[in-house]
């Protein structure tokens, strides 16, 4: 069975993001920072686009890159991680499209030896929040971390 995601909108600017996944804080965080990890299960499978490179360097001031091709068009994500504690939490700027959200991922590993991951993401508005939603944007995030989880259970 698994796990739900569970998404709230907890201000105007803020979307709130949490799961438990059956695998330990330190494999969970590898998974979001190892980039032959991350290409495995970032993009949705139902989504059709192909995430062509993932530069991900993981360090507080490190850059990082992803570029996707949908329907033949390069788009390129990228930004700045700003917080980096080992199996703990990860924070990013997401800089793209001029307006700069920043997104911030923590581990909790529980005493079950799985781990709460919450991804609060703090958008430069309320307009740039409900344009993401409306877009369907945040609605692909249950299904990522299914192939997240998939890929910590294989």
């Amino acid at each position: 069975m698994k796990n739900q995601t569970t998404a709230e909108r907890t201000s105007d600017r803020e979307l709130v993001v949490t799961r438990v996944v059956n695998a330990p804080a330190r494999i969970v965080f590898e998974a979001w920072t190892k980039p032959e990890l991350f290409k495995r299960w970032w993009v949705p499978k139902s989504v059709p686009i192909t995430l062509l490179s993932c530069e991900l360097g993981v360090r507080v001031g490190g850059k990082y890159k992803l570029v996707f091709s949908a329907n033949g068009s390069p788009m390129e994500f990228f930004g700045t991680y700003t917080d980096v504690q080992p199996h703990a939490r990860l924070a990013w700027t997401n800089e793209e499209g001029g307006q700069e959200q920043i997104t911030t991922v923590t581990f909790d590993e529980r005493d079950d030896g799985n781990t709460l991951l919450t991804v609060h993401n703090l958008f430069a508005s309320k307009q740039a929040l409900d344009d993401e939603i409306a877009s369907g944007g945040t609605s692909a995030l249950p299904e990522t971390l299914d192939q997240l989880e998939e890929l910590l259970t294989t």
